[in-house]
């Protein structure tokens, strides 16, 4: 069963059940305590406390999601960066009994696969959460033959994505041996302090990545073998080791998937994230001349997605790509000429020239010769690791502390993002529109349309207009409306992305509108709430598109 036939049979299933389809959001998330979107549930995550879904109590969605903890994992058996998560939610609208259910019927009916046992919570003294009994019962109702293995909060208690929020005990189907369905029930909601109180709506929240699901039911052995990558595979050379081939279907996947949202190389944040997997792919490419070209294999996987995702285009990728790899040989020459000034090559040495000019270890050993015969990978290896703690360390202190308390800021850049871009609007003209955003607790950064360079003159002339509407203190108001409506309204938005039926437009300034935009919020009651906006920098995003950034002061 081919992995578009199941990404079908899957949103089919549910929508009889009485699911909205919702399309996948970006992987850039509105939550600013996560990097990326690593979960379906990210952006439903509001409608599991106290605000109203737009699409109803009951959804369905295929989520695109990215998780930067298996970067240097990836190359075995099982390991992603990018994948793509099936998921149903629902938010009051039905509990366990149904999910268990649904999911045993679209298990063994829809796929006709056999479940070899599946799991439950048992418990967890410390928080005073008692087991999750109530699944256990209905599994046992569906089928007594099923097998019910028990497990504690490390591996059967979900949630929730950043510093707080929804989160429950989970239950999870597994199949060939593999874990493909993970049911959360959200049940609780955990506090920045680590409490847990009792959610007064509870909801469900099911992931299952559809890279797992493929590989069982097309009885592959690993998740390369499935139809999700073998056609980056079979256009590689059959002598490359396994590794490098895996490597490169799984980097070009993200690299295409990331670059789409908008994100762009740079050292920090989601750009560091892309710029690895760009410069890993560059470097096999060089280090092993592989058969294929790089920019070939990204219009490969935009091939394959491009009906799903219609956001995917490949010039505008294979430009990101581009620049990227100039910058990289540069790199590469002048990390080669320094090479040459090294007298002796150990693991410090070659980390050092790794770290600095992206030049990898076998390149280092290759080229070195005589200065490097006795470098071991394993010195290479030590001295990475010490590196990848450190930056775990400064990433897990960068989105664990701080943005609980400045969420508001946050907030108040998301509605100076929107006078950002009607400003731009009156100064430059209506070509313009947004490609790209990235906001912080700390600045906002806006992709546009626009052929040039900005002048001094029209940067004050935005930078003005934009704290005009701020000191005339506009009230920020939300109405849901139809998307045909919305677009009758003259409401902005990012017409190449999916949006749902229903939609959340946000209006600044009345009796006439100021700004009015599509957008899943959230934002300020009024714009007195910003203080002063000034823009920072204006430089050259991609080719046609400039990019601003901006903070509030």
């Amino acid at each position: 069963m081919s992995a578009e036939r199941i990404r079908q049979l899957f949103l089919e299933f549910f929508k009889k059940k009485g699911h909205t389809i919702v399309p996948s959001s970006s992987l850039i998330p509105d939550d600013p305590s996560v990097l990326l979107t690593t979960a379906g549930m990210q952006q439903f995550k509001s409608y599991y406390t106290n605000e109203k879904s737009p699409y109803g109590d009951n959804v369905v969605s295929i989520q695109k999601c990215f998780r930067t903890s298996d970067i240097d994992e990836v190359g075995d058996e099982s390991h992603l960066t990018f994948f793509e998560m099936l998921g149903n939610f629902s938010f009051g609208g039905y509990f366990k009994e149904e999910a268990i259910k649904y999911a045993y019927e679209f298990i063994t009916q829809e796929l006709g696969l056999e479940i070899d046992y599946v799991s439950v919570f048992g418990g967890d003294k410390e928080n005073k959460i008692p087991a999750d009994e109530g699944s256990e019962k209905i599994w046992k109702e569906i089928d007594a033959r099923i097998e019910i293995k028990k497990a504690g909060k490390e591996d059967n208690f979900w949630g929730p994505t950043g510093d707080e929020g929804p989160c429950g005990p989970t239950t999870e189907i597994y199949v060939n041996g593999v874990e493909i369905w993970n049911i959360v029930f959200n049940e609780y909601y955990r506090t920045k302090e680590g409490k847990f109180t009792k959610l007064e709506k509870p909801g469900v929240d099911t992931g299952m990545g559809l890279e797992r699901l493929a590989m069982v039911a097309q009885g592959k052995n690993n998740v390369f073998e499935t139809d999700l990558f073998n056609f980056i595979i079979e256009a590689l050379y059959k002598d490359l080791p396994e590794k490098t081939k895996r490597i490169i279907a799984d980097h070009s996947r993200g690299i295409v998937f990331l670059a789409a949202d908008g994100i762009r190389p740079s050292n920090k944040e989601r750009g560091y994230v892309l710029r690895r997997l760009m410069r890993r792919v560059i470097v096999y490419a060089y280090d092993k001349n592989i058969k294929t070209s790089p920019e070939d294999i990204l219009e490969l996987v935009i091939n394959n997605y491009v009906n799903i995702y219609p956001n995917l285009d490949y010039k505008i990728i294979k430009e990101v790509y581009k620049q990227e790899y100039v910058q990289l040989m540069k790199s590469i020459g002048a990390g080669l000429r320094e090479l040459e000034k090294i007298k002796f090559l150990d693991g410090v040495a070659a980390f050092r020239l790794y770290e600095t000019f992206g030049i990898p270890f076998e390149i280092i050993k290759e080229k070195g010769r005589e200065k490097a015969k006795d470098l071991k990978r394993e010195e290479f290896e030590e001295e990475l690791k010490k590196h990848q703690e450190l930056s775990r360390t400064a990433s897990a202190g960068m989105f664990k502390s701080g943005l609980a308390d400045t969420g508001q800021q946050a907030t108040k850049y998301h509605t100076a993002t929107h006078l950002l871009l009607a400003a731009l609007r009156q100064v430059l003209g209506e070509h313009v529109l947004q490609k790209g955003s990235n906001i912080t607790s700390e600045r906002l950064r806006f992709d546009f349309s626009h052929p040039q360079k900005l002048s001094s003159e029209q940067i004050k002339q935005v930078e003005d207009l934009v704290n005009e509407k701020i000191k005339e203190d506009l009230p920020v108001k939300m109405e849901e409306m139809d998307l045909e409506e919305a677009k009758k309204q003259g409401a902005m938005g990012v017409f190449e992305a999916k949006y749902a039926d229903k939609v959340k437009v946000y209006t600044m300034g009345k009796p006439k509108a100021f700004s009015k935009e599509i957008c899943a919020g959230p934002h300020v009651q009024r714009t007195g709430e910003l203080g002063h906006f000034k823009i920072i920098k204006e430089e050259a995003s991609s080719s046609g598109v400039r990019r601003v950034k901006a903070i509030l002061e």
